[in-house]
């Protein structure tokens, strides 16, 4: 476990706001203290008693790396995108048999990295899965969450029609896995008030399927460098549920920040390599030579506040994102489709300018040899839509785990 926890650190890992940490330091709720670099945290032994804290400092995260398969488990995985969950998957002991995807460079990505993986390529509405049926030990994949129809009000299968869930509902059907597995971004929980997750619920129950309570896991729990929170939807077939028990993952021992991505250590055995990168316009250049690491548009001189935020300038809400440089000590903000957009801005914390293809990608927990293809800017977008890899690894391991218990069933 870390010796120490920053201020910043404990915010994103219980999901309150700097603030609320900032005012139990002034009020003495947690004894706080400075590291060697002059940051404000807390001693983890001072802080027992905080869920995730206690998780850290207990974890079962090193006995869980040798979690292996007891046979080879096949897999289909949909909305495959540049691979990060698929080979988080792979990682863990998954034997993927089809991966379908729409974007053509992502399925070149696909190819280019593992040319044994079977890639259909193409829209998942006019691909069959009925070969596969009673085939496959495992489905997966990260639906785009678009909005639903309720004409129907019916809360199920056929209100589901026309999304990509649907046809995600379509191949669990047809392929009939024993374990499912569906990710999504953390608003799903609140989408449409609620009644999306309730259609995706009532679906899964309609499919013959039994839903563990859905969890949004925190990337930086799981050896990943990124503030990134995905909602997680695993579902076991009906015939088994009642025989087993999933676990989640335990989390890593200690937060992963931007140094660990970009330097050697313990995500990486050397240094980032030199990639491609998108570059500032000279103005933006010098406006973000003025910001310091981990500051914002709001550390600025007021006159150049105005200047770069133009009629934003004074309209209320922190825009935290904007004219934001990274904090070599702290995990990244999440990754968005362009490190270079004004409203969520991910400068490089030493150099002014946006980080690099390879920069992003171990953010995201690529290894250094797996390869984007197509346009820089569609580079971006494939790695900015990523599952992390070591958090596709860990709730892999988690999966394989419950597959080892449904395999002595029988």
């Amino acid at each position: 476990m870390t010796e120490f926890i920053t201020a910043n650190n404990l915010a994103d890992l219980l999901g309150v706001s700097h603030t609320t940490v900032e005012r139990w330091i002034k009020n003495g709720k947690y004894p706080s203290c400075k590291n060697s670099k002059g940051q404000v945290g807390f001693n983890p032994t001072d802080l027992k008693g905080i869920e995730p804290i206690d998780a850290m400092m207990n974890t079962n995260w090193d006995n869980e790396l040798n979690i292996k398969p007891k046979r080879s488990f096949t897999s289909i995985e949909l909305f495959a995108g540049a691979g990060g969950l698929a080979l988080g998957m792979a990682k863990a002991g998954f034997h993927h048999i089809l991966l379908n995807e729409f974007n053509h460079d992502a399925c070149e990505t696909l190819r280019a990295n593992r040319p044994d993986w079977n890639v259909v390529e193409g829209d998942v509405h006019d691909i069959s899965f009925k070969e596969y049926e009673g085939k496959i030990d495992f489905l997966s994949g990260g639906f785009p969450c678009q909005a639903f129809s309720y004409a129907g009000n019916k809360g199920g299968f056929e209100d589901a029609r026309g999304t990509l869930f649907f046809e995600m509902a379509r191949a669990i059907k047809e392929t009939k896995p024993k374990v499912f597995m569906g990710e999504n971004v953390r608003g799903l929980f609140t989408h449409d008030e609620g009644r999306t997750l309730a259609v995706i619920k009532n679906t899964i129950a309609e499919l013959g399927y039994t839903l563990i309570e859905p969890h949004v896991l925190k990337a930086i729990m799981y050896k990943v460098p990124q503030k990134r929170e995905r909602l997680i939807l695993i579902a076991v077939r009906n015939d088994i549920a009642d025989k087993v028990k999933f676990k989640w993952p335990d989390p890593y021992e200690r937060v992963c920040t931007v140094r660990d991505a970009l330097y050697k250590g313990i995500l990486y055995d050397t240094d980032v390599p030199e990639s491609e990168g998108q570059k500032y316009p000279k103005r933006k250049k010098e406006i973000m030579d003025m910001v310091p690491m981990g500051g914002f548009w709001k550390d600025l001189p007021e006159d150049v506040q105005k200047e770069y935020m133009k009629n934003s300038y004074g309209m209320g809400g922190g825009k935290t994102g904007i004219a934001r440089r990274l904090h070599l000590d702290e995990p990244s903000l999440t990754l968005t489709c362009a490190p270079a957009m004004k409203q969520t801005e991910r400068c490089h914390p030493l150099e002014s300018r946006p980080l690099t293809v390879r920069e992003y990608a171990r953010i995201q927990t690529f290894p250094d040899d797996w390869v984007f293809k197509g346009s820089m800017s569609e580079q971006y977008k494939q790695i900015g839509n990523a599952v992390p890899v070591n958090l596709a690894y860990a709730i892999g391991r988690s999966i394989i785990r419950l597959m080892n218990d449904i395999e002595e069933l029988r």
